[in-house]
């Protein structure tokens, strides 16, 4: 029997609870204690939301990727497992179960289309200690994927259906593209990553035929540290479109996949609030989760690095 290949989703991880945040905030600081305040707020946004169902997502996503690939290559042929750099299942636990069970090639596929291996270093070094671990391992992730066809196309019908969801009175409500707030000093050392966020939104926008003058792009969820982070805040936003008279605006976010505390929280939440406020009534798209269009784009991912040419599109460790 051959052996098989591995595929390891990778994401960032999440607290499930409030009663989680602590421990959570931890290893997301690498040990280093949390403040009192910065855990207090963050059990205030789980509490609001209830739990987090980013792990079950995680996990939903890798099942019906391994349905998928089962059906496309046979059974066995490819193993898919899901991988978390600050909660369970952790990457090297997804990279030791393939490893057991025969795979001498592992691709990761992180989930969020847009890459960066100076920006989202944290999987690097967790890929590079799993090799360490596994000095046989052919462990490689795998490069962008923001522009993938499948991809586009999952992102597009999600907005088009928004879009068709709006009261007859309100279907030229402007849509705002959204993306995780970085510190300006990290984005600064790889501009590139900006470049693929924008070329996301402006790819989802031409397949939707939206006007140049109906879209904008915007931050979300920046982090609560005094250096400067990327603006403009999806919120900042609000006030302009409130003088041009908008009463209806859609968030459309081009790197998130799932419902997790920056969507369920940052956009469902406060942004929401903050709209009211202002007369807005604000609207998104729903999150891929596990849906076949996004499942579609994951394997085309997978079948791109599985492919010769594919090892000029992944970052080799």
């Amino acid at each position: 029997m051959s052996t098989p290949t591995g595929v390891v989703l990778l994401t960032f991880g999440s607290a499930v609870t409030s009663d989680d945040v602590p421990e959570y905030m931890r290893s997301v600081r690498g040990r280093r204690e949390p403040s009192a305040e910065v855990v207090d707020e963050f059990r205030m946004r789980y509490d609001v939301i209830g739990r987090s169902p980013l792990i079950d997502i995680t996990l939903a996503q890798a099942a019906a990727l391994q349905r998928l690939l089962d059906d496309e290559h046979g059974p066995g042929a490819l193993v898919v497992r899901a991988g978390m750099q600050h909660s369970e299942p952790r990457i090297a636990v997804a990279v030791d179960e393939l490893v057991t069970l025969g795979a001498h090639r592992v691709v990761g596929v992180v989930l969020a289309p847009q890459y960066s291996p100076i920006i989202l270093a944290g999987y690097e070094r967790a890929a590079t200690a799993a090799r360490d671990a596994h000095p046989d391992l052919d462990l490689r992730i795998a490069g962008a994927w923001h522009t993938m066809p499948a991809w586009i196309d999952s992102l597009s019908d999600r907005l088009r259906a928004a879009l068709h969801a709006l009261p007859p009175d309100a279907r030229d409500a402007p849509v705002i593209f959204t993306a995780h707030s970085l510190p300006r000093s990290v984005v600064d050392r790889d501009p590139g990553y900006i470049d693929q966020l924008r070329e996301t939104a402006a790819a989802v926008a031409a397949r939707t035929a939206l006007a140049a003058t109906r879209w904008q792009f915007a931050y979300q969820s920046a982090g609560h540290t005094p250096e400067p982070w990327l603006t403009p805040d999806v919120k900042d936003l609000l006030p302009g479109l409130r003088e041009r008279g908008v009463r209806t605006v859609v968030v459309a976010p081009v790197q998130f996949l799932a419902d997790h505390l920056e969507i369920l929280y940052d956009i469902d939440v406060a942004a929401v609030r903050e709209a009211r406020d202002l007369g807005i009534e604000m609207r998104r798209i729903e999150m891929p989760n596990a849906s076949p269009g996004l499942v579609t784009a994951l394997a085309a991912v997978v079948r791109r690095e599985l492919e010769p040419a594919g090892a000029t599109q992944t970052q080799r460790l």
